[in-house]
């Protein structure tokens, strides 16, 4: 239906069906209502008049409820529209759903799994990665079921939202709306962060090239071909700091000109750069534009998966194990800031609030658990690859694995010419992305409060200059993509993966009357991982 039309529906077990007799359109705008349609209507407004919809004895036979291609639904015009059925040859095959899902997990959580794992510890990393992909996969399958579980009403149209305001009620809607905003401007943020770093670093290549000018004696790192640097050295091997800020020079980083340096700086100006670019892009009144290149994604991606190949077998392997004690150039297999990992996985897993749309567009229903396993699999098998070579690969000695950065690229210096293509690759998928995130904050946001996607360009633009603002603020004061990430993932995920799924499956058994202790002890205990996993993130 289009913005204009309000359906007025009956819901049954079979779908919505609302007919009144008169003025009742097909194609042809002049086609009156048939004698049989009028029949069929007045013998659902008889059995509708027997019970509530909630009485399943005396709801209509099969026979009475017309096939999908005869439910009309009624505007306020005083005309039925013929609803179309579902094109069955417009839906996507099984391995086009799983990719579709991969592609869209993916995200900027890539670059965070090897500093991820460094943080967990070698063993409990690989670990923790496996166990809460797993959980994510159930949390996500609770969700992609939970419109079938509510009964006696049609949820084909349903997103997550609309279940949680079934059974919570507006608070349900809202806390569902607030806590994917959350996400939303959170990545948002993320990205603001990275495209500062990725132009800063881009910028310095073309004007060291341009100038025939060499950082290797400024970095500290390795040797060889293939340097890796730690850009923030620590002088005490055994301290357990997880943020290092920049030491900068006046200028805001190190260069060989003065001018070049004031002029470019990572955090100083090129988060300022960007508001010129993308403020003028987030008020576009449509994003169609730029879902358009949605496939520099899969590219990107991609990219970096060769990219840790080729770096992991040219740097070979460094690995020992030191279960408990921390040395001068490893880290221990067990450490206690494991939860900084978890945090970022629940955000790197979280694809809740979209699955149900996602699978929509499945040709065999029927296999949905099957196709989303596949791609939490496939999703697991990626970060594991990328966080386990980067990590084993990173040279140590003499670099210490305390040195991996949140951002891995990060430790690689601004002249290699492959992790420059990376950076740039990057940078475009991302200019492109930010205007579709914030397009889907406008639309839930504005959607909500106003009742219109846009209001007005005033009201666009509020919104948007609060979103760069944010941006710009974290880009320049706080520039730790790993910290931002597990905030915002444990955020979100403690709501819209943890809380609401527990609790909906556990009232829809109760309900069912086969709700049993052992189901209700684990999705209890699903809640209470969720609450301390978003409590951990401010202990660590």
């Amino acid at each position: 239906t289009t913005s204009c039309m309000v359906p007025l529906l009956f819901s049954y077990p079979e779908g919505p069906f609302h007919v009144e007799p008169r003025n009742i359109v097909g194609d042809d705008p002049q086609e009156r209502v048939s004698a049989e349609a009028a029949i069929l209507n007045s013998r659902v407004h008889y059995y509708s008049r027997l019970t509530g919809s909630s009485d399943r004895l005396l709801s209509p036979p099969n026979h009475v409820i017309p096939r999908p291609e005869e439910i009309y639904i009624y505007s306020p015009l005083g005309t039925a529209f013929k609803v179309k059925g579902y094109d069955q040859g417009s839906k996507n095959p099984s391995v086009i759903t799983i990719f579709a899902i991969w592609n869209t997990m993916m995200g900027t959580s890539i670059l965070s799994i090897p500093w991820g794992i460094k943080q967990a510890g070698f063993t409990l990393g690989i670990l923790i990665l496996i166990f809460t992909g797993f959980l994510m996969l159930y949390c996500c399958y609770i969700v992609l079921k939970s419109p079938r579980a509510v009964p006696y009403v049609d949820t084909s149209d349903w997103e997550f939202p609309d279940v949680c305001r079934y059974y919570f009620g507006k608070f349900g809607q809202w806390s569902s709306l607030v806590f994917s905003m959350v996400s939303l401007i959170g990545a948002m943020v993320v990205y603001w962060v990275l495209m500062s770093n990725f132009l800063y670093n881009t910028g310095q290549f073309i004007y060291n090239h341009a100038h025939n000018v060499s950082m290797s004696d400024s970095e500290y790192g390795s040797n060889g071909s293939d340097r890796v640097i730690c850009p923030y050295p620590k002088t005490d091997p055994q301290e357990n700091n997880t943020f290092c800020t920049p030491q900068l020079s006046p200028g805001g980083n190190d260069s060989s000109d003065g001018a070049f340096e004031h002029y470019w700086s990572k955090t100083n100006t090129i988060p300022l750069y960007l508001i010129v670019l993308l403020l003028p892009l987030l008020c576009f009144r449509s994003a169609s534009f730029f879902a358009r290149f949605t496939f520099l994604g899969t590219i990107s991606v991609v990219y970096l998966i060769v990219l840790v190949t080729v770096k992991a077998a040219r740097l070979g392997f460094h690995l020992e194990f030191h279960w408990f004690d921390t040395s001068e150039f490893f880290v221990p297999e067990f450490r206690l800031l494991f939860p900084q990992l978890t945090g970022v996985l629940t955000l790197a897993f979280f694809i809740h609030n979209c699955i149900i749309t996602l699978m929509k567009s499945n040709k065999h229903q029927e296999n949905n658990v099957r196709d989303l396993s596949v791609a939490y699999f496939l999703v697991g098998f990626t970060y594991l690859y990328v966080g386990v070579l980067i990590f084993a690969a990173f040279p140590s000695p003499p670099l210490s694995k305390d040195c991996i950065e949140a951002n891995f690229l990060d430790n690689f210096p601004t002249s290699d010419v492959m992790v420059f293509v990376a950076r740039t690759c990057l940078l475009f998928q991302m200019i492109t992305v930010y205007p579709l995130l914030g397009y889907l904050v406008r639309v839930q946001m504005m959607g909500q409060i106003f009742g219109n996607h846009y209001p007005s360009f005033l009201h666009v633009l509020v919104l948007n200059i609060f979103i760069v603002a944010s941006g710009v603020l974290i880009a320049r004061f706080y520039p730790n993509i790993g910290s931002i990430i597990r905030f915002s993932g444990a955020t979100c995920g403690l709501v819209l993966v943890f809380v609401f799924p527990a609790l909906i499956h556990m009232i829809s058994l109760k309900r069912q009357g086969a709700l049993r202790w052992p189901s209700a002890v684990f999705h209890s205990t699903l809640i209470l991982l969720g609450i301390a996993n978003f409590l951990a993130q401010f202990f660590n």
